[in-house]
């Protein structure tokens, strides 16, 4: 199974990393890359409309299609992992999905990671639960003014803090506690390798549920194929699942990203 079959989207928060972040749409494209997706590109919860007006044009500069956007998440280089459960955070998540609208409503994005967040272990945890749901809630009717999926996502234990979702079964419930139309899960193969999940009977026991896939091999989150994964396995289990969307390349380059491609399309 070549995974060119699907359409492969880069993520350019972590692919082509050797080149500044404006720098890499065209990156992509010269890589043969039709599409990308990225995290929140921006420091701050609410950029200088100049910031968005640059990311704006690096895009339509490249060709390329956005076809996946994180909402704000916090410092996420000092280890926070979304903000979606913080009581304290709900202005600032409220304000960024403002912006995050705007750059769907140019770029015909429709996906948008929101994550969970770590919870404060010493505080509320019921109030931190009840406030994640209330966000996702809030985020899915935000995105469907432009038809779009928010999508929630599993993350690895022991790399991300206290995330209290570690399995595809975990988010499915959040998913149906919060009990509206426009959320998804976000099916990541490293993080669920990660946890010790069967990645293709995950993949089958989620059909129809998925709103997104990203890929990256376990333990190292390189390339497809660097690792432990069974690719043949995983990609055979998203097509009897009938998974015909985006596939998000998600991994960190064990060299230069143009000389880790071959996954794409083995010889």
């Amino acid at each position: 199974m070549k995974w060119n079959e699907f359409v492969v989207s880069a993520n350019l928060s972590l692919l082509f990393a050797e080149l500044p972040y404006a720098e890499r749409f065209r990156a992509a494209a010269e890589a043969g890359f039709t599409a990308v997706e990225t995290w929140w590109p921006f420091a701050e919860a609410v950029p200088a409309g100049r910031e968005v007006d640059e990311l704006l044009q690096a895009i339509e500069a490249s060709g390329l299609r956005l076809t996946g956007l994180n909402f704000f998440a916090g410092d996420m280089a000092g280890g926070e992992r979304g903000v979606a459960c913080r009581p304290e955070r709900v202005e600032e998540l409220t304000a960024s999905t403002a912006v995050l609208l705007r750059i769907a409503e140019a770029t015909g994005c429709r996906h948008f990671n929101l994550l969970h967040g770590q919870l404060d272990l010493e505080g509320d945890v019921e109030l931190q639960h009840r406030t994640a749901v209330g966000a996702y809630r809030r985020a899915a009717e935000a995105v469907a003014a432009v038809g779009g999926t928010v999508l929630v996502e599993p993350l690895a234990r022991g790399l991300n803090g206290s995330y209290p979702l570690t399995t595809h079964t975990e988010v499915l419930e959040l998913v149906d506690e919060a009990g509206v139309p426009g959320l998804s899960l976000l099916l990541d193969t490293f993080h669920l390798g990660m946890n010790g999940v069967d990645v293709p009977a995950a993949v089958e026991a989620s059909a129809g549920r998925i709103g997104h896939v990203q890929v990256a091999d376990v333990r190292d989150r390189h390339e497809p194929g660097s690792g432990e994964l069974d690719w043949d396995a995983i990609a055979a289990a998203l097509r009897r699942a009938g998974y015909d969307g985006v596939v998000g390349a998600e991994y960190r380059p064990a060299g230069g990203t143009v000389a880790g491609l071959g996954w794409l399309d083995p010889a």
